[in-house]
């Protein structure tokens, strides 16, 4: 599409922003009824192929599309490849998209045998819709809104590709029948395609699972139980270095460490809210009279560190010179995650989050301490190479307030007050509104990483909820007790989140500092173990994490391993090194660099902390 837009060279930036956003949305658009048209020819490929699939739904999704089939045969990958063959050859038949508006009663005799289809139509006359929208290609129909394509002229033949397969429930419920869903992606180009599907290739290579398996950092057992996760001991050193890194930061800061139970009754979670409004994320409780009968009451497993916080700082009386309090824990918090939605580390059912409260005495202080964790934010993620942020101010629904706690008034000065925070740091940032915890509005930070994704990280939310619940107080100046203001953070946010991110940003090359083997030692024969353990004794000293190839392998062989472990460093000691008090050094990413010193090298490694 070409757009044509005058502007005045004072505006001519302003105006060539606009042209480019407008001109993006055309092409998105465009791009979203190629998709949707897609899965219609996909739908018609699977039909003519397999004659009894039962269709089910079809909807576009971020780069491609999806449907659902009910089929008395399973599906397979050499499947995917004869149906990606029969839609090529349906897109090039010139086949109009045409829409109909039909009343309810032919609606259900055109789809008499899809009972997926009657469902859909039930709900959306049980809705209340006036009629149902239909779309017609060639012999094939579907119950659609759209938008699609004018004809299949339209849809490029080489810019898709039909990529797995799935099972899917159908309408997401574990209680219906579970159907066969075969995904897609889509461009409107062959290069974009080819561009997407390397993009695919390199982010299959850095799967946290896969990487997580080879440099023996963690596993995930059924027998312990699904989401969650055994860390072996590199990984459980590299969290434990994480984990080190962001506490020492809390506590210069001024935060106070605190640590608290894995379990606490129930009553505390009916205290806090969060039976009423997280129930469907808490494991159930447990009956203490099932198990000591001297003990009334129900415990829960910790969903969030939050009340315990509150009953601390409750436990002693705090005057308006004592805040701001900050407390932090990393602590173990336990959700219940559907087994569907499990993913690695990425989302489980134990995690440790780096969690603090912040109590205020008023709005100046609560402005100040928003400020400070944004620069603190900025200053860890920068720590771990990531550079890009995307801002995102999640406030109410605001037209479902109900599941929110808190008032009116409250929730406004809430909201303002993070949104002056953001704009007096200058950062960019979008509203999103229905993002908001039902305590209160939030910011929510995300990062690119390597490959270009965004993932959400730190999250900044003002609670105005707990203080009220566990009627916390300070004494102001006047000697009368005053309500604080709190805020939660979470600047790693979920710690085995965290990792599973930053293990497929770095594709398990640790910086020096995170790498669990800083330094592995190759000596060539077994006459020059001694000198290599006087390296490594040395290196030690220095604080470098060293480890000693001992296994009877060729040198090679060795050097390979190390590679293939991503160690950073691999000194290879001979007679030559022996004799001139030197060590042979292979940099990561730059093979053989050559015969050094030691001493002279440390002094390089120190420089480039």
């Amino acid at each position: 599409m070409c757009l044509k837009i005058y502007f005045s060279l004072p505006s001519k930036i302003l105006h060539l922003k606009l042209t480019l956003k407008i001109f993006l949305y055309f092409i998105m658009k465009d791009l979203e009824k190629i998709r949707h048209s897609l899965s219609h020819v996909m739908a018609m490929a699977v039909k003519k192929l397999f004659p009894e699939s039962v269709l089910g739904i079809g909807p576009t999704i971020e780069n491609g599309f999806y449907y659902d089939f009910d089929l008395t045969s399973k599906i397979t990958e050499t499947d995917l490849v004869r149906i990606e063959k029969e839609m090529k050859s349906i897109l090039t038949q010139d086949l109009k998209f045409l829409k109909k508006e039909k009343s309810f009663i032919e609606a259900k005799k055109i789809f008499k045998d899809e009972p997926y289809k009657l469902d859909l139509i039930r709900g959306l006359e049980e809705e209340g819709e006036k009629n149902v929208s239909i779309y017609t290609c060639s012999d094939f129909t579907d119950l659609c809104k759209g938008p699609h394509v004018n004809d299949t002229k339209e849809i490029p033949a080489d810019g898709f590709k039909l990529t797995k397969l799935a099972g899917a429930y159908w309408k997401g419920s574990e209680n219906n029948a579970q159907l066969q869903r075969i995904y897609g992606v889509a461009f409107e180009s062959k290069d974009k395609l080819t561009i997407f599907l390397k993009l695919q290739e390199e982010i299959e290579k850095r799967d946290h699972r896969v990487l997580g398996q080879k440099l023996d950092l963690f596993h995930i057992d059924d027998e312990v139980g699904p989401g969650l996760v055994l860390w072996h001991p590199k990984g459980a050193l590299i969290k434990r270095l994480i984990e080190t890194y962001v506490l020492d930061k809390y506590l210069e800061e001024g935060y106070q460490l605190v640590n608290t139970p894995h379990i606490a009754k129930l009553d505390l979670w009916n205290t806090s809210g969060h039976t009423n409004f997280y129930k469907e994320g808490m494991f159930p409780a447990f009956h203490m009279e099932e198990i000591d009968k001297q003990e009334k009451g129900d415990y829960q497993l910790k969903p969030m560190n939050c009340p315990f916080h509150m009953k601390i700082y409750k436990s002693s009386l705090k005057s308006y010179r004592d805040l701001p309090v900050r407390y932090t824990e990393l602590g173990t918090v336990y959700r219940y995650e559907k087994s569907g939605t499990l993913h690695g580390l990425v989302r489980v059912r134990g995690f440790t989050q780096d969690d603090a409260h912040i109590f205020c005495t008023n709005k100046e202080q609560l402005l100040s301490e928003i400020k400070s964790i944004i620069g603190l934010t900025k200053e860890i993620l920068n720590r771990f190479e990531f550079k890009d942020y995307s801002v995102k101010l999640s406030v109410r629904d605001p037209e479902n307030k109900k599941k929110y706690l808190g008032d009116e008034k409250g929730w406004q000065a809430a909201e303002g007050m993070l949104e002056k925070a953001l704009k007096d740091e200058k950062w960019k940032y979008e509203r999103d509104e229905g993002e908001a915890v039902f305590y209160g509005p939030k910011i929510d930070i995300k990062v690119k990483d390597d490959l270009g994704r965004m993932w959400q990280i730190s999250t900044i939310q003002i609670d105005f909820n707990l203080p009220e619940k566990f009627d916390l107080s300070y004494i102001n100046e006047k000697g009368e007790k005053e309500r604080p203001f709190v805020i939660h953070r979470a600047l790693l946010g979920s710690v085995e989140r965290f990792m599973g991110i930053l293990i497929e940003h770095y594709g398990g090359n640790f910086p020096m500092w995170l790498a669990p083997v800083q330094v592995q030692i190759i000596p060539i024969s077994d006459k020059h173990i001694d000198y290599a353990d006087s390296i490594a004794s040395e290196l030690k000293k220095n604080g470098y994490r060293v480890e000693i190839s001992s296994k009877n392998l060729t040198v090679g062989k060795k050097i390979r391993e190390a590679e293939m472990q991503k160690v950073p460093y691999v000194f290879v000691v001979g007679d030559e090194e022996v004799k001139n008090k030197s060590v042979r050094i292979r940099e990561r990413s730059k093979g053989d660099i050559g015969e050094k010193k030691l001493r002279d090298f440390l002094k390089e490694l120190e420089e480039n902390k």
